[in-house]
C-alpha cells in the first residue's frame, strides 16, 4: 500500500520547492520583478497575481528561458487568443528565442513554443519539461471540459506557472482549481479544510449550495494562498519603489436610460423587480443603449472600444458606428485573431467585441475610449478596462457606462465586488511574508499489512 502511495505522489508532484536558483537575470527587469523571477524560480510551481502592466510577460519568457538553460528541455506557453503573437513580438524585443506553435507543430530545435489555450489538445504533455498559463483566469471563460484539459496537462510536467492579473473576489473555486494543478492542495481538501456549506436562495426562492469561509480560518487560507502566490499591483506591495508605476486618471461615466416599453401583462412602465424583469428591460433598450454608444464613439477623435454582451447588441452597434468592426463567436479562431491584431496595430478605429473573447492579455494603451455595456462579472469589467488603463497609458482613460434603470443593481453589484478584490489583494500583500504550508491529505498512507496466517 505504501509504494502505491508513493506512485501516486510521484505522480501528483507533491511536495515543498520544485525549483532552483536563477541561471540568468537580465538587466531590462524591474527590481521587483526580478524579486518575483528568483522567487518563482525556487518555487517551482507558482503563481503570479500582478495586475496589468507589472510586466507579465518578460516575467514570463524569462522564467521559461531559465528552465530551458537549466534543463536543456522545452517550455509550452499557453495563451488567449492574439496574444501569442504579442508574447512572440515581446521575445524578440528581449532576444529571447521563441516561436509560436500552430496545429501542434514546431521546429525540433525550439525551446520555448507559445500557443493559444484552444490548441492545446493538439499538443503532447512527454514533449515539455513546463507550462506557463498566460492569464490563466480566461480559463474559465471556457467550458468545464478545457479547464479539465489544461489542469491535467499541467500535472504531467514538473515545472508550472500561472500568470493572471487577479483572480476573481472570492472566487475561491478558482484558487483550489490554481492549488490543484499545482500539485498542491486538492479543490476538495480545501474545501473541507477552510469553508463551511450553506443554502443561499436566489430571486425565485430555490435554494442552492455555496461556500463561505468559516471565520477562524480566514487568516490561515490566505496566509495558504500565499505560500504557492505572489500578489502585486503596485512595486511597492513588494517593498519596492514605485517608480514610473503609475497610473493615469480614470473617468467612469454612467449613462442611465429608461425603457419606454411596459412587460407583458402591464399598462404602464414599472421599476424591474426580478431577474427576467431586468433581462426583459435589457433586451427592449438595445436601441437606445447602441445609438447612445454610437453617439458617444462620434463624439471621441481617437480609437474606441464598445464591450457588448448579447450579439444583437454587438450587430446593432457595428452597424451604427462608422468604419467598426466586431469580433464574434461566430469566427473562426483565425478571424478573431486577425481583427484583434488590426486593432493593436491602429489600423481598425473602433472595435466591437464581447469581454469573453477579448478581454484578457492585449495591451491596448493606443486606445483610451472605452463604451461598457456592464454585467455581472467583476473579473470581465476589471479585465476590460484594463486593457486600456495600465501602466504605460500615457493618457487620461475615459469609461462610458451605459445601462438601464434595471441595470443599477448590476453597477452597484460591481462596485461591492470591486470593494472585496481591494480587500483580498491587500490580505495577499499583508500575508506574502507569513505564509503556511498546507500538505494534500494522503488518503491510505498507512502501510497495509498481510495476516500472518494467509
Amino acid at each position: 500500500m505504501r509504494h502505491y502511495a508513493d506512485f501516486i505522489d510521484r505522480k501528483s508532484q507533491l511536495g515543498g520547492q520544485h525549483g532552483f536558483e536563477p541561471i540568468w537575470m537580465p538587466d531590462f527587469l524591474f527590481p521587483f520583478q526580478r524579486h518575483l523571477v528568483e522567487w518563482a524560480l525556487r518555487q517551482g510551481r507558482s503563481a503570479i497575481y500582478a495586475d496589468c502592466g507589472m510586466g507579465k510577460t518578460p516575467l514570463q519568457l524569462v522564467i521559461a528561458e531559465n528552465v530551458v538553460r537549466h534543463t536543456n528541455k522545452r517550455v509550452l506557453i499557453l495563451t488567449p487568443l492574439a496574444v501569442s503573437y504579442q508574447t512572440i513580438k515581446e521575445a524578440a524585443k528581449f532576444e529571447i528565442e521563441a516561436e509560436r506553435g500552430i496545429d501542434g507543430k514546431f521546429s525540433p530545435s525550439a525551446k520555448i513554443v507559445i500557443t493559444n489555450y484552444q490548441q492545446l489538445h493538439k499538443y503532447d504533455p512527454d514533449d515539455f519539461i513546463m507550462v506557463v498559463c498566460d492569464e490563466s483566469s480566461a480559463i474559465k471563460s471556457k467550458d468545464g471540459k478545457t479547464t479539465a484539459a489544461v489542469t491535467e496537462f499541467m500535472r504531467q510536467v514538473p515545472y508550472r506557472l500561472l500568470c493572471t492579473a487577479t483572480p476573481a473576489p472570492n472566487d475561491f473555486d478558482e484558487l483550489g482549481t490554481s492549488s490543484e494543478a499545482l500539485g498542491g492542495l486538492g479543490y476538495r481538501d480545501m474545501v473541507g479544510r477552510f469553508f463551511k456549506q450553506e443554502t443561499a436562495k436566489d430571486h425565485r426562492g430555490w435554494g442552492r449550495s455555496k461556500y463561505r469561509l468559516k471565520g477562524h480560518a480566514e487568516e490561515q487560507f490566505w496566509r495558504w494562498v500565499c505560500s504557492w502566490a505572489r500578489a502585486c499591483r503596485k512595486p511597492s506591495d513588494l517593498g519596492f519603489e514605485d517608480g514610473d508605476f503609475i497610473l493615469p486618471e480614470l473617468e467612469e461615466t454612467e449613462v442611465v436610460l429608461q425603457c419606454n416599453k411596459p412587460r407583458p401583462g402591464q399598462m404602464f412602465v414599472t421599476p424591474p423587480q426580478t431577474m427576467a424583469d431586468h433581462q426583459y428591460e435589457r433586451r427592449h433598450t438595445i436601441t437606445e443603449r447602441c445609438e447612445t454608444a454610437a453617439r458617444e464613439v462620434a463624439g471621441h477623435d481617437g480609437h474606441s472600444l464598445v464591450w457588448c454582451h448579447l450579439n444583437p447588441e454587438a450587430d446593432l452597434a457595428e452597424k451604427l458606428i462608422p468604419g467598426a468592426l466586431q469580433v464574434s463567436g461566430s469566427m473562426s479562431d483565425e478571424q478573431k485573431e486577425e481583427r484583434l491584431l488590426a486593432f493593436s496595430a491602429g489600423e481598425l478605429q473602433t472595435l466591437v467585441l464581447k469581454p469573453a473573447i477579448g478581454c484578457w492579455g492585449l495591451n491596448w494603451q493606443h486606445c483610451h475610449h472605452q463604451i461598457m455595456f456592464p454585467s455581472d462579472s467583476f473579473e470581465q469589467y476589471y479585465q476590460a478596462i484594463r486593457r486600456s488603463w495600465r501602466f504605460g497609458q500615457e493618457h487620461k482613460v475615459r469609461i462610458k457606462i451605459i445601462t438601464t434603470e434595471g441595470g443599477r443593481g448590476v453597477l452597484d453589484n460591481l462596485k461591492r465586488k470591486s470593494a472585496r478584490s481591494d480587500r483580498m489583494f491587500d490580505l495577499l500583500t499583508r500575508f506574502m511574508n507569513d505564509a503556511v504550508r498546507v500538505e494534500r491529505t494522503q488518503y491510505g498512507s498507512q502501510e497495509g499489512r498481510i495476516p500472518s496466517w494467509l
